[in-house]
């Protein structure tokens, strides 16, 4: 039998061996000349990848970092240039079935834990840099910390789920678990502030918070303390449920209460909740409870203000059915979706409450009852998740996200719906559920989405809530076909598209900065003079934004460079609090806070910005989009726009994603458009 000190020299041994073989092949690549080099990058990440599964090897390759590096490991490659990179996108590279890329991204991150710790003084990122960078990965991926592998990574990835694991134990031994913790919590909040419907990552990533504290193993030292409005939040709102007790002990104490501690509760739910934007399961049982209880201490449950009470007294049978068929532990931000919906005061419009009592009672097709399961389970029914995703979109129109899918225009006319339509957007989810078919027109003709097949998202998307779940596949569908059906037209496609698809308060006035034929920047003076008189206030005649408008950005990464087209919606151009002119904008992304490069940042809160609202300043702003519409009939006066304001806007783009679209004979060029996926 194989004692453990004689395992442990069998592992250093090999150790010792990987490790040479390592030196050699990073000496040979050093020596190959730069177009040779990928041929030599292959021995060296098979043998890093054998020194990452050993005790030891993590801290083996964080040493010889430098001269992995200076061997031109990383030539060729986002990773070359450790400034630019972003924490959110470690995740997709370490879990990529590809072991070349998670082996290159763990030799980056061993690389920037040695600048971190002062022993690689590295060019192109500081020690603060790089250790802030880690921290945040670190944060993000706090489950690869502290659980084992899913039967889901095992099967994709095999040992490679273990080779990130240990990395990121390494990682944090080195970084510190006290800086990871106040990092994860500093990211919840940044995400919280944002408001988005789907929050099951967040509540995820709160449970390992109070798993991490909870264990006697991690000295979390003095970090952490702005969890427990967090924990709390979920687990421990309120007096009657501080020690988290248990449902069906909560119930059990709710029956005891009296009408002074019922209000209590109420109270403390209720500002729990709106200050996270998250409901705990025990605010569900609360809410139900208070159905025999009179309005007063259901409104109280829910921190509804006057506007919200009246609606809520208005309609007060089909609030109760409501919170009947869609409030569940399981269900809980349904809570959070009925008390802004009741606070927009949507209710009044005619056809909304009628169309929520269909909701309530709405047959779903076999089909969409079997896709719901599929995404959350079968508890409780899909009719009950349903209307919860109503709810929330309903409640949270800004909050609508469109997952890891690229249908950006799907969700986006979810969102305005909700927003700005609330009795059509459930009219869209009574064809999709019920009937497994949404039929729209363009230009008079009719559009079936169960006719047309084919959509920009290649697969089923399942990381959407209920509704987008079963919404968009068919939006996305008509989007597609609506496309095919400009084919030929010499303009781009979405000038007649986004009024069809969104709606008629889309304006028919539309405006391209880049050519079809040849994708380069074209008469881009007469394009941003046109937005400026459009909607900047001061060329406008101070015309507010009255309907939020389609756009399309050209989004760029941090160093300012071409990711690709994207669709969002305009709503509003205000003075933020320190007097700078604001557009505030609607991003379907999932994260709406981003790094656009050349100091373009956008901002989600601290500007002004209403829950689910992304802002820039005007000019960092118009420096992203290349096409958007408006309303011809009001135009603003375009040679009133400051030719300062143009040229500074100019330079933005020229130096961002309009760097490699010049035209031959400089900016201006004729009359055309470009065909995108917006």
């Amino acid at each position: 039998m194989t004692t453990n000190d004689e395992r442990s020299v069998n592992v250093s041994g090999s150790l010792e061996k990987l490790l040479d073989n390592l030196d050699e092949a990073v000496a040979i690549l050093a020596r190959t000349k730069d177009f040779a080099k990928p041929l030599k990058t292959g021995r060296v990440l098979t043998v890093a990848r054998r020194v990452l599964m050993l005790e030891g090897g993590c801290a083996a390759l964080e040493q010889r970092a430098p001269d992995i590096e200076a061997a031109g490991i990383f030539n060729g490659s986002d990773w070359a240039f450790p400034q630019i990179l972003i924490p959110s996108l470690a995740r997709h590279s370490l879990q990529s079935g590809t072991s070349e890329t998670v082996v290159m991204e763990a030799l980056s991150e061993l690389r920037l834990l040695a600048v971190a710790h002062g022993t690689y003084l590295h060019a192109g990122i500081s020690t603060e840099q790089a250790h802030h960078y880690l921290t945040q990965v670190l944060a993000l991926n706090l489950e690869l910390l502290f659980t084992p592998p899913s039967e889901t990574e095992r099967t994709q990835q095999g040992d490679l789920a273990l080779l990130t694991r240990a990395l990121y134990r390494h990682l944090a031994e080195g970084i510190g678990y006290e800086h990871v913790i106040d990092q994860l919590v500093d990211e919840i909040w940044r995400i919280l502030q944002q408001r988005p419907i789907q929050v099951d990552s967040v509540k995820q990533m709160i449970l390992q918070i109070a798993t991490c504290r909870a264990n006697p193993e991690i000295d979390l030292g003095n970090s952490g303390q702005g969890a427990d409005r967090l924990i709390s939040s979920l687990f421990g709102t309120t007096h009657g449920c501080r020690e988290d007790p248990g449902l069906d002990a909560y119930l059990e104490r709710l029956g005891s209460m009296d009408t002074a501690a019922l209000q209590y509760e109420a109270t403390g739910f209720a500002r729990a909740m709106h200050d996270t934007g998250l409901v705990s399961p025990y605010h569900t049982v609360l809410l139900r409870h208070l159905l025999n209880h009179g309005e007063h201490l259901l409104a109280e449950a829910m921190g509804l203000s006057s506007t919200g009470r009246d609606c809520l007294l208005c309609y007060r049978e089909l609030v109760h059915a409501m919170i009947d068929l869609g409030v569940h532990p399981q269900t809980s931000q349904a809570v959070y979706g009925l008390a802004l919906l009741l606070e927009r005061g949507i209710l009044y419009q005619p056809p909304v409450a009628p169309a929520l009592w269909r909701q309530v009672a709405l047959p779903l097709s076999p089909y969409s009852q079997q896709r719901l399961i599929l995404a959350f389970g079968n508890t409780p029914a899909p009719n009950a998740r349903l209307m919860e995703g109503v709810l929330c979109m309903l409640g949270q129109p800004l909050g609508v996200g469109q997952g890891n899918n690229p249908t950006c225009q799907s969700a986006r006319a979810l969102s305005m719906w909700a927003y700005n339509d609330p009795d059509y957007l459930l009219q869209m989810v009574a064809w999709a559920t019920r009937d497994d078919e949404i039929i729209m027109h363009f230009e008079g003709q009719p559009v079936s989405s169960r006719e047309n097949l084919e959509g920009v998202a290649k697969g089923l998307p399942f990381d959407l809530d209920p509704v987008s779940l079963l919404v968009v596949p068919h939006l996305d569908r008509i989007y597609v076909e609506m496309g095919r059906r400009c084919v030929g037209r010499s303009e781009d496609p979405h000038r007649w598209i986004n009024p069809e698809f969104h709606g008629w308060w889309a304006g028919r006035g539309f405006r391209i900065a880049v050519d079809v034929a040849t994708g380069k920047l074209h008469q881009l003076d007469d394009f941003l003079r046109y937005f400026y008189a459009s909607y900047h206030p001061y060329f406008n005649g101070n015309q507010p934004l009255i309907h939020p408008q389609p756009a399309g950005i050209a989004v760029t990464d941090s160093a300012a460079r071409f990711i690709g087209w994207h669709a969002i919606t305009l709503l509003r151009v205000s003075l933020d609090p320190q007097q700078v002119m604001r557009m505030y904008f609607y991003n379907p992304n999932n994260d709406s806070g981003q790094d656009w490069g050349d100091g373009v940042v956008v901002s989600t809160a601290g500007n002004g910005e209403r829950f689910g609202e992304a802002s820039l300043p005007f000019e960092d702003f118009v420096s992203r989009v290349y096409i958007f519409h408006y309303d011809p009939l009001e135009p603003g006066d375009p040679t009133q726009v400051e030719t300062q304001y143009v040229h500074t806007v100019i330079d933005k783009i020229q130096r961002s994603w309009g760097r490699d679209r010049l035209p031959e004979t400089g900016l201006q060029a004729d009359d055309g458009q470009e065909t995108v996926p917006g």
